[in-house]
């Protein structure tokens, strides 16, 4: 990316899954953070109106014919910002958990500094929602994993939220990892050479749909996770 570039292309890739009655919302809040974004809602096979609640907001929607998962769907959505030549993208959930007004310090970031992709952390300052009890400890466990695989210090490794740089942009468009995304994804990041940072940020509880990771859940997707991070780690990557 251009760090001198005042006129960036930014666009803003938001997966959705079942999101009616959050995603009109999500897509207004981020369009008023920033002037000039633009926005992409990738539904990923919604058995709800997602589709056409994302197209009354106004955003460029993309549609998946069935559910892929969320490591394909922002990968579908990085591969539409890359292909039309946006400089910057930030991944934003669907769900009303994070707060766009961000937005501005992560772009600041990006082309004031070396960062080529910006991470909001919501346990740099803890405040605001953070999560249950058992997802905090398996986020803690991951940062350990983090700095002893990769030497870097990273507190919300699977937070969603997120802006990447176009250097960064093209090669997620490319590498986007599909089963455990977000922790998966700082390691490719780091083995292909490109800096992370993490800015502390406040988020919001789920304004609408439910997570995956229940019960005795979130044991099974540690297990799972390290193992997914320990391949990565042995995995050839080019940028």
């Amino acid at each position: 990316m251009d760090k001198s570039d005042e006129n960036l292309r930014v666009i803003a890739v938001i997966p959705a899954y079942n999101e009616e009655s959050t995603i009109e919302k999500v897509v207004g809040e981020v369009k008023a953070s920033v002037s000039g974004i633009d926005v992409v809602v990738v539904d990923d096979g919604s058995s709800d109106d997602t589709y056409h609640c994302a197209l009354k907001s106004g955003a460029k929607v993309v549609r998946h014919p069935f559910n892929m998962g969320i490591g394909a769907t922002v990968q579908t959505g990085f591969k539409f910002a890359a292909k039309r030549n946006y400089d910057v993208a930030i991944q934003v959930d669907g769900d009303g958990q994070h707060n766009p007004s961000y937005i501005p310090e992560m772009l600041k970031i990006l082309k004031n500094s070396d960062a080529d992709v910006v991470g909001g952390s919501r346990f740099l300052e803890k405040k605001g929602f953070q999560s249950s009890l058992l997802r905090r400890m398996g986020i803690k466990f991951f940062e350990l994993i983090f700095k002893i695989l990769v030497g870097i210090d990273v507190t919300d490794c699977t937070s969603g939220f997120r802006a990447f740089g176009k250097d960064a942009l093209y090669f997620v468009a490319k590498n986007y990892p599909e089963d455990y995304p977000e922790p998966e994804a700082v390691i490719l990041l780091k083995k292909a050479g490109f800096k992370f940072v993490e800015i502390p940020v406040v988020m919001r509880e789920r304004q609408g749909g439910s997570t995956s990771i229940k019960g005795f859940k979130p044991f099974h997707y540690m297990v799972k996770v390290t193992l997914a991070l320990l391949m990565n780690i042995i995995r050839k990557v080019e940028r």
